[in-house]
């Protein structure tokens, strides 16, 4: 992918292909750029994989949190009708929620895509990770804080949550790639190319007979791995610094 990023459309299709190119073509970066608002469509992603990680890894915390240490009336029942929503694929619930999102007049806007993967099935799945890495705390650490005057939000926030770093730092690598990579629900709800997230775009880049510009579309690629990365490089290190200097051992 990388060294096809700077190939010409003669590179790539000679056979064999050649690893290198003849020519190293930096213009195909631009190109890129040029060819679509494609520095608007980054944008996008960028801004709704960060906004949707922060508010998942919120609500999922909160609601595993639930499950896991507070008895309520019907939680068994209300968990096993959450968990069966994993068993519907995107594909079977795209038409309800198209027409659910047509009636509140949000298509072709971010919307459905920040809703829908925080209340979807990628919410249930974080959702049931973090009430599994809850269950696991000691029931001593929250006797504790309640004998040292600590509320209930107290316990969650100054206790739970930074014991939980390794299981958030999993649920945020899970959301961001799910979110970052997601293009079904871009090519559903989505008819504004300015409006296009990174996976949409790539299959944008054709020539004036629709044939795939295989070129620009790697050039392209290259640029829209540099976040995942990142993140997720960023992600691992704290995974591993939290398992280190928890007070929690396994």
């Amino acid at each position: 992918m990388f060294t096809g990023a700077f190939k010409s459309p003669i590179d790539i299709y000679e056979f064999p292909p050649p690893l290198l190119p003849h020519v190293w073509n930096w213009s195909n970066f631009t190109t890129v750029f040029t060819f679509q608002p494609f520095a608007r469509q980054y944008f996008n992603s960028l801004y709704i994989a960060f906004l949707v990680t922060g508010l998942n890894l919120l609500i999922s915390s909160l609601a595993g949190y639930s499950f896991a240490r507070i008895r309520f009336k019907g939680s068994s029942i209300i968990f096993i009708v959450l968990l069966s929503a994993i068993m519907m694929p995107a594909e079977v619930t795209i038409v309800p929620n198209y027409v659910f999102m047509n009636f509140l007049g949000v298509n072709n806007t971010h919307i459905p895509l920040i809703l829908l993967p925080i209340f979807g099935g990628n919410g249930i799945v974080t959702t049931f990770m973090m009430r599994q890495f809850f269950l696991a705390l000691p029931v001593e650490l929250e006797d504790a804080a309640r004998l040292d005057g600590l509320s209930r939000w107290g316990i969650f926030w100054n206790i739970a949550m930074p014991i939980a770093r390794p299981a958030l730092a999993a649920v945020a690598i899970l959301t961001f790639l799910n979110v970052w990579n997601a293009f079904l629900e871009p090519f559903i709800f989505l008819s504004d190319t300015n409006l296009f997230t990174l996976p949409l775009a790539l299959t944008n880049f054709r020539d004036e007979y629709s044939s795939p510009m295989w070129n620009i579309q790697l050039a392209a690629t290259t640029l829209s791995i540099i976040p995942v990365l990142i993140f997720y490089i960023i992600a691992q290190r704290q995974v591993i610094e939290s398992f280190t200097s928890s007070g929690v051992k396994g």
